[in-house]
């Protein structure tokens, strides 16, 4: 469990930082989250694949890792099609990869007690989350043995659009896989729901479900044995913008933090009416989680 941080007024203020420079000599590797840090689903973030060349320049790995309900190569297509080139990164592991891959090994009784009919639960950019395994893909709940729970059609959708599909899916007793925790998302200049709220219904309501990404630590193991195996943890800096998964990932694996701002959290932490944060809103984000190193607006050098 991520350390307890001192509560209320005796929460511990955030250092805010105008560019990662000013501490990137402290570490050696670096876990970057995609969505609401690298880029927004339309567009990257001014100036963040300057800040990630840099690093790497400088001799650092950067690995990205996402909760994106896609497998390694859809998210990389995604990627270069932002303008975010190859050379900004030296990996990449999604939440979508980790599930395919617990999919294909079986390695533990809750998937192996899975069976082989899928209901996917998502759009079909989501597919390859699936494809290629041994699956008998189904059309309706009431014919498969499990679900497979990538996120909405479309972020327009809301969790209420959901509900019956998933009440039909809890009638029939049915395992989920959660191939996407993230709860929301931005998306432009919105935030749009993803599979990690549509899983919390579904254990609200007494579903069984296994979670594939962050905060979860099986797929920070996965990331350092394919990246950053030379990294030590203390000179390991992880980036993102959600408090309850790049953030509580860090504390969980015990490495240094640094909290993007202008994500989604950014509307609970900028003092009212104005675009700057506020001291005090960003420290009681970190009312029950130990705090970040530091806290950024936006990653940039």
């Amino acid at each position: 469990m991520p350390d307890q941080a001192p509560t209320g007024p005796d929460a511990p203020a955030v250092a805010i930082l105008d560019g990662l420079g000013a501490i990137a000599g402290d570490y050696d590797g670096y876990i970057v989250d995609l969505w609401g840090v690298v880029h927004n689903g339309v567009e990257p973030y001014p100036g963040v694949v300057d800040c990630l060349t840099r690093l790497r320049a400088s001799g650092a790995r950067v690995a990205l890792l996402s909760n994106a309900p896609r497998r390694i190569p859809s998210v990389i297509a995604k990627l270069r099609e932002l303008g975010v080139p190859d050379e900004a990164y030296d990996g990449v592991l999604s939440s979508g990869e980790a599930a395919h891959l617990a999919l294909a090994a079986r390695a533990d009784a809750f998937h192996q007690g899975l069976g082989r009919r899928c209901f996917p639960l998502g759009p079909p950019r989501d597919a390859d989350v699936h494809a290629g395994l041994d699956l008998d893909v189904v059309d309706r709940p009431e014919e498969a043995s499990f679900v497979l729970c990538t996120g909405v059609d479309d972020f327009d959708e809301t969790l209420e659009d959901y509900a019956p599909l998933l009440d039909r899916c809890l009638a029939a007793g049915l395992p989920m896989v959660c191939a996407n925790p993230d709860l929301i998302v931005v998306v432009g200049d919105k935030l749009a729901v993803c599979a990690g709220a549509m899983a919390e219904y579904y254990e609200e309501r007494g579903g069984r479900a296994v979670w594939h990404g962050k905060p979860h630590p099986p797929i920070y193991d996965l990331l350092r044995r394919r990246v950053l195996a030379d990294v030590p943890a203390g000179r390991t800096l992880a980036i993102g913008d959600s408090v309850r998964t790049d953030m509580a990932g860090a504390a969980a694996i015990g490495v240094d933090a640094l909290f993007v701002m202008d994500g989604i959290h950014q509307g609970e932490i900028t003092a009212p009416g104005t675009d700057s944060p506020d001291p005090a809103r960003l420290a009681r984000l970190f009312d029950t989680l130990a705090p970040p190193r530091a806290a950024m607006w936006r990653l940039v050098w």
